[in-house]
């Protein structure tokens, strides 16, 4: 880069050049623009608009004036740039969901809460409140610096006196440039009250001053969640707060939340358009309505409810996914002496002192000088009601005024300010009464004028008129503590709200999912017509029943071989009426794909395995820890080979036997050990050799205290013994399990049960019948078994459950259970019914 100087060319580097432009425009961006000053809390330009509207007269108890004639005023003299940058600062000040204690009382439409912006300066009026009088009292006693404004013509106050602490009070947030600052507002009780101590007790540390210092205390109110974010803060300047909106449910015959307080510094139509957004994409489930409430009694948003929706949970779930809770990064960044520093509580507060401090003397050393002028001249004055035929004489005698003044100096030995008080005296001054006002007067000064000397020699003194004005603007202006702080253990999880408790969920074949209270269905007897389970839509049919805590994670796994993860709690309630709701609109399922098996996990662990059947005779063992990462969109649980469907998945230990059941009534009892565990991707090995137009149509653990409960799409089944299966490798045609003749039809399903266990058998109509499985008959394999539903014309049975005993998560059923020997076989022992 070159530069022309004198008519002579200098050679510079441009990055030499560009650095150190680089660095004069950040520092003024830091210094001038961005950042507060420690001392009076107020960036440059809040304080160059305050500091105007002094000079226009604009007190609290005077008429409002045009923001106009303002921002013209704070432009023309004291901030050369946009006259937005101007307005936007000064409705700021104004609005009392920004500040905690409003600089500016604004008249007109100042903004609001919902993001609506202020109207254009020409239709607003403002002028300063009380506040800002003690912000800028003894402004006028040479208390604080000044410096030229931007064209050399005036001046204007570095800092303002500030008998309040408003960097804390009301706050600050800016960015500059490589820095920024975040400081959330206090109440001004509490700092008053940490001020008081720390002037007793100068070391006090910040946890001394969090007795009194209690935490933010934001403008709108809300909650802060713990207290470690107040106390990092507070020690290191730097903090993260949780801030919650003060929410409740209200029951009713349907519970709604109600919505009085909003975390700071959120938008109140964005969180309501957000919620409802989150809804509509089914994000938030059991929200039926939102509605604002809100008016100038204050904020009230409400959110009804689905009857059967829980309140707590869903307003758990705003807390996570809405503004409704947010994090506050504290970064108490502030200039001390025009540097910029991160400063602790201890720091500010004593920041603040020492101005204030710098501020008492310099009023002080101002009310002295003037004490001690004033009690001069009244001196001359004395001296001349003492002479006053004399004087009055000289005076007359005198040519002109500078004759006279100096025959008053050398006469009386007087100094000229003396000798031109006398001149400038008013002949009503001579009367007694006046000659008595100006003794007194006198003699008050000469008192004050000690009493000002007493409180320079003295730190206690000047401690002691901080304690005083802090005392008073305390009681002047404190009030309640708005934001209340809630003291947290634990972060409360969803499943933290919902009580533990069996339930039963359905699921049919269509895709429609519930979950009902164990006690909806009643006990009844073999050959009972059962009762309406759950609505079926035409051609649809219940295909899963089972039990689950409300605390379980639901295994899903789908026709196309992927795994997708449910809470149990997460399933919404129905009635034994309702079809339940789309499962769709709870996982992220392709179209035409189906959920074909549904396993409740209480933990995942690596001692546990899935065992995989596929319809056309596959099985596949994988680690049950593969499974446990949730994602949202599913991952794939087995590789199939095209034209094949997953049928059912079990849960096992890792030693158990199983039996898998075919359509046209055929078995094979194999041991677990035969499969290999294998990775997710994989698609397994031939578990059962199936015939011509024969598929699996279940598998089971093959518990040898149990029996295999058989049932047949016309109603018929029975339990056979699981000992009479004899164990055989994987890959047989296996032995005959039910005869499946006209009478009976295929095999819809099999289960293995112990005695005190019962069942629940479902129809493509819905209709359910739960009875104890010692109702059902004990017979052999080979045999047809005896009527266990009695069906409606052209119903079938489609699903076989367990209600109580075994229970499906497979954990409860397996803990008892020894391991397996398996048996060696011959070849002509693998089927004695082929």
């Amino acid at each position: 880069m070159y530069k022309m100087e004198e008519d002579q060319i200098i050679r510079e580097r441009i990055e030499d050049h560009m650095r150190i432009a680089y660095i004069d425009y950040a520092m003024s961006v830091i210094v001038s623009r961005a950042l507060p000053d420690v001392k009076d809390g107020l960036k440059p330009v809040h304080r160059r608009i305050l500091y105007a509207m002094k000079e226009l007269g604009l007190v609290h108890n005077k008429p409002f004036k045009k923001c106009a004639r303002i921002v013209g005023e704070v432009l023309g003299k004291y901030h050369p740039h946009g006259d937005t940058a101007v307005y936007d600062s000064l409705v700021r000040m104004a609005q009392e969901f920004s500040l905690r204690y409003p600089l500016i009382n604004g008249q007109g439409n100042f903004g609001s809460i919902d993001g609506d912006r202020a109207a254009a300066m020409r239709y607003t009026e403002a002028k300063m409140t009380s506040i800002v009088e003690e912000m800028l009292a003894d402004i006028d006693k040479e208390t604080i610096g000044y410096r030229p404004n931007f064209d050399n013509s005036l001046k204007e106050p570095i800092v303002l006196p500030a008998k309040l602490p408003n960097l804390l009070i009301n706050g600050s947030t800016g960015i500059a440039v490589g820095m920024a600052t975040n400081i959330p507002p206090h109440n001004l009780v509490e700092i008053s009250n940490a001020i008081l101590h720390l002037i007793e007790n100068p070391k006090a540390d910040f946890m001394e001053l969090m007795q009194f210092v209690k935490g933010p205390d934001f403008p709108t109110g809300g909650m802060i969640m713990g207290e470690a974010g107040i106390k990092s803060a507070y020690k290191n300047g730097k903090g993260l707060l949780k801030v919650r909106a003060k929410a409740k449910v209200e029951n009713g015959k349907k519970e709604r939340i109600i919505i009085t307080e909003i975390p700071y510094m959120v938008n109140k139509a964005n969180l309501i358009e957000n919620i409802a957004s989150l809804v509509n994409d089914k994000k938030i489930v059991g929200i039926t309505d939102i509605r604002d409430e809100s008016d100038r009694t204050g904020m009230r948003v409400v959110i009804e409810l689905r009857r059967d929706a829980n309140g707590e949970v869903i307003l758990n779930q705003l807390y996570k996914q809405t503004q409704l809770q947010t994090t506050f990064g504290v970064n108490m960044l502030a200039l001390y002496e025009n540097q910029p520093r991160v400063m602790s509580l201890h720091d500010v507060l004593t920041h603040y002192l020492e101005h204030r401090k710098d501020v008492i003397i310099k009023r002080t050393k101002f009310d002295l000088n003037k004490a001690e002028e004033r009690a001069h001249i009244l001196e001359g004055l004395k001296i001349a009601l003492q002479n006053i035929d004399e004087i009055v004489q000289l005076i007359k005698s005198s040519k002109d005024v500078t004759i006279a003044k100096e025959g008053l100096i050398n006469s009386y030995s007087l100094s000229e300010k003396q000798a031109q008080a006398i001149l400038d005296m008013k002949l009503s001054r001579l009367t007694s009464l006046e000659q008595n006002k100006i003794q007194e007067e006198y003699d008050g000064l000469i008192k004050l004028i000690a009493n000002l000397k007493e409180i320079l020699a003295s730190e206690q003194r000047v401690l002691n008129i901080i304690k005083e004005e802090v005392i008073e603007m305390r009681d002047k202006y404190g009030d309640e503590r708005r934001t209340q702080i809630i003291e947290v253990y634990d972060e409360l999880e969803t499943e933290d709200l919902i009580p533990e408790e069996d339930v039963i969920i359905t699921a049919t074949f269509s895709g429609y999912v519930k979950k009902q209270p164990l006690d909806v269905y009643k006990m009844q007897r073999r050959g009972g017509v059962g009762i309406q389970g759950t609505e079926t839509k035409e051609e649809d049919i219940v295909e899963h029943l089972f039990t689950a805590s409300t605390h379980s994670m639901i295994l899903c796994f789908s026709n196309i071989g992927k795994i997708y993860w449910l809470k149990a709690y997460e399933i919404p309630s129905g009635s034994r009426y309702s079809r339940g709701t789309a499962i769709i609109n709870i996982l992220r399922m392709a179209q035409g794909e189906r959920i074909n098996a549904m396993i409740p996990i209480k933990e995942f662990d690596d001692k546990h395995f899935l065992i995989m059947a596929t319809k056309k005779g596959l099985v596949k063992k994988t680690e049950l820890s593969a499974y446990s990462n949730p994602r949202k969109g599913g991952i794939i649980a087995l590789g199939l080979r095209e034209g094949d469907e997953l049928v059912n998945v079990r849960l096992t230990p890792g030693f158990l036997n199983f039996i898998m059941a075919t359509k046209k009534g055929m078995a094979v009892k194999f041991n677990e050990k035969d499969v290999r565990c294998m990775g997710r991707g994989a698609s397994g090995v031939r578990g059962v050799n199936l015939t011509s137009k024969d598929e699996i149509v279940g598998l089971e653990v093959a518990l040898e205290v149990g029996d295999l409960l058989t049932i047949t799409e016309n109603g018929f089944g029975k339990r056979t013994p699981i000992k009479d299966y004899r164990l055989i490798k994987r890959g047989g045609k296996g032995v005959i399990n039910i005869k499946t003749n006209e009478r009976n039809g295929s095999v819809v399903g099999i289960k293995t049960v112990m005695e005190k266990d019962e069942a629940m058998f479902i129809s493509q109509n819905g209709v359910i019948i739960r009875m104890p499985v010692s109702g059902i008959s004990q017979i052999g394999r080979n045999t047809q078994g005896v009527k266990i539903m009695r069906l409606r014309p052209e119903d079938k049975v489609t699903t076989l459950a367990r209600v109580i005993g075994y229970a499906d998560n497979g954990k409860e059923a397996t803990s008892d259970v020894k391991e397996v020997v398996v048996e060696e076989t011959s070849e002509d022992d693998i089927s004695e019914d082929q």
